[in-house]
């Protein structure tokens, strides 16, 4: 049996294996990080299963399209061979809207429901928490001029991110969870009924609107 501490560096690891693998397409050992059975990802252009994630993203991946993330502090709470964890991230995409490269940068944390199989501890399901974002041109001097109608389609938390993804051709779910309201509220309700023994982890497809 593994020490609790081992637990928390075992998920701490999970979390980073999911960035560093993502981001450099590295699909095999990608896919190892996720439940077998039940992994599940919702982001704001897909929400579906892991192996479906991963197909969709190694498309983008090899057409070009470029979101990286970076990681800050991770909490883990684990009851026996469950855990949720949160952690600090940052999500970057560079795209060309509307004839002007720019970069948009969404502050938030990933909310992870884990589980442990055959001693290796999965993601079951993913879902990251939208906090605040920005828009800037990779050119200083470039002024991209934006649809405000559009813009204010999508919550404060991934207005830019939701605008430039839309743009690039994404349908770009609402309603996800921020820092507050109603929606991040009931994930947490979700996460702590995960770690008190409920069947499912959450209902991932009520996420949002």
């Amino acid at each position: 049996m593994t020490t609790n501490r081992e637990d928390r560096l075992a998920l701490r690891e999970l979390v980073e294996n999911w960035a560093l693998w993502r981001d450099a397409g590295d699909w095999e050992r990608f896919a190892t990080v996720w439940d077998p059975a039940e992994g599940w990802m919702t982001a704001t252009w897909f929400q579906g299963p892991a192996a479906e994630f991963i197909a969709v993203s190694r498309a983008g991946f090899d057409r070009g399209v470029s979101i990286l993330h970076f990681l800050g502090g991770h909490t883990a709470d684990i009851v026996g061979d469950r855990a949720v964890t949160q952690t600090k991230m940052t999500i970057n995409q560079r795209a060309v809207v509307d004839g002007v490269e720019v970069d948009v940068v969404c502050t938030g944390r990933f909310y992870d429901f884990c589980r442990r199989v055959d001693g290796q501890w999965k993601i079951v399901r993913r879902q990251p928490i939208y906090e605040k974002d920005r828009l800037d041109p990779v050119d200083p001097s470039a002024r991209p001029k934006l649809d405000p109608e559009l813009l204010e389609r999508f919550p404060a938390g991934y207005r830019h991110l939701g605008y430039v993804q839309t743009k690039a051709g994404f349908t770009v779910k609402t309603g996800l969870p921020g820092l507050t309201g109603e929606t991040v509220r009931r994930l947490y309700d979700e996460g702590a009924n995960w770690l008190a023994g409920s069947a499912t982890p959450g209902d991932p497809r009520r996420a949002g609107s």
